[in-house]
């Protein structure tokens, strides 16, 4: 199965948001990616509630709305009300996770928990029956165009494992560092959804590269 190619607008160029959003509907990516920051739980801030409004009324696919906020239970409706099809949620973010889980499909939308790179898949046995994806962070989260962390290929592997043995249907999201060089390892290791930002936004052909991302199987 070809993966889900999920671009993030982090790394577009924001004076041409407008083309940048176009250039991803017309390409055979599958989701919008966007990675919301609050500078507290990142040291980083980045889109409010107009802009993602903004391009919800442009996009032709999924939002796939990825919190790097503390306390996102305050802003689960809000999000899916701005045009949400996927919210995901950090583990070490959430005093209590299920809740937050549900809250999420409450709101009528797909539910996904992260984990940063020094968290341990495992702690995830008892909620992953209950997310519709998990997305492993290959960088430290905050910054866009880091470097890929190698012991990712590994915890996508054991959490392929605890989805399997668990029974869970969840996808496997990867988001940090992609490109076309770890792709098709990332695939083989059990990643379901790329999510690139620098690789696609930074080359000459970002179409092209969107292309070659989703065809590395």
């Amino acid at each position: 199965m070809k993966p889900l190619i999920a671009p993030s607008l982090l790394s577009a160029d924001f004076l041409n948001l407008d083309r940048d959003i176009e250039m991803i509907n017309q390409s055979e990516a599958d989701w919008f990616h966007l990675d919301i920051m609050d500078g507290v739980f990142v040291p980083n801030i980045s889109f409010g509630f107009p802009v993602i409004e903004k391009i919800y009324q442009k996009a032709s696919k999924p939002l796939d709305v990825h919190l790097m906020i503390v306390e996102p239970d305050r802003y689960i409706d809000r999000f899916a009300k701005s045009g949400a099809s996927f919210i995901s949620v950090h583990y070490e973010a959430c005093i209590h996770l299920h809740r937050t889980i549900g809250a999420i499909h409450q709101a009528g939308v797909k539910a996904g928990v992260v984990l940063n790179p020094h968290t341990p898949v495992d702690l995830l046995s008892a909620i992953i029956k209950e997310v519709d994806f998990v997305l492993i962070m290959s960088v430290n989260p905050g910054f866009g165009g880091q470097k890929f962390i190698e012991r990712s290929y590994s915890k996508i592997q054991e959490l392929k494992k605890l989805i399997i043995t668990e029974g869970s249907s969840a996808l496997i999201e990867v988001d940090g560092g992609v490109d076309l060089q770890n792709a098709h390892q990332l695939i083989d290791c059990g990643a379901d959804i790329l999510v690139a930002g620098h690789s696609i936004f930074s080359s000459s052909n970002p179409t092209d590269t969107i292309h070659q991302l989703r065809t590395q199987n």
